[in-house]
């Protein structure tokens, strides 16, 4: 399982990535709606800052809760993998969802530039 610190940086990379798409979309795209692409850009930041304050998660049990230590660690990792697995199941639903809004942005136009880009 990778540490908090790892997440966050992956955290980090993904939406300042996203943010850099569209400040680069403005600049040099002139059919781009700006405002529509601002509210996208503090979409990606808020996203950015909710994963992480969603990261630091408590346990809500103590080890005298358990017959053992091992028992403890046992539940602990568990309760990590799936509070981990949430976050980022959603985390993902979430950039899918603000990269259909960037596409949805582009002309057709640019849209078939694009597309012939990929291609060579």
């Amino acid at each position: 399982m990778a540490s908090k610190r790892d997440i966050k940086k992956r955290i980090h990379f993904v939406c300042g990535e996203l943010a850099m798409n569209c400040i680069f979309a403005i600049d040099f795209i002139d059919s781009i709606d700006r405002e529509k692409m601002d509210d996208i850009i503090m979409e990606i930041a808020s996203l950015q800052r909710n994963s992480i304050k969603r990261l630091s998660f408590s346990f809500d049990r103590n080890a005298s809760d358990f017959a053992s230590g091992a028992e403890y660690r046992k539940s602990l990792n568990e309760y990590k993998k799936l509070a981990i697995k949430s976050l980022s199941n959603e985390f993902n639903q979430k950039i899918a969802e603000i990269v259909k809004k960037m596409n949805s942005l582009l002309s057709a136009e640019q849209r078939e530039i694009n597309k012939q880009a990929i291609k060579q």
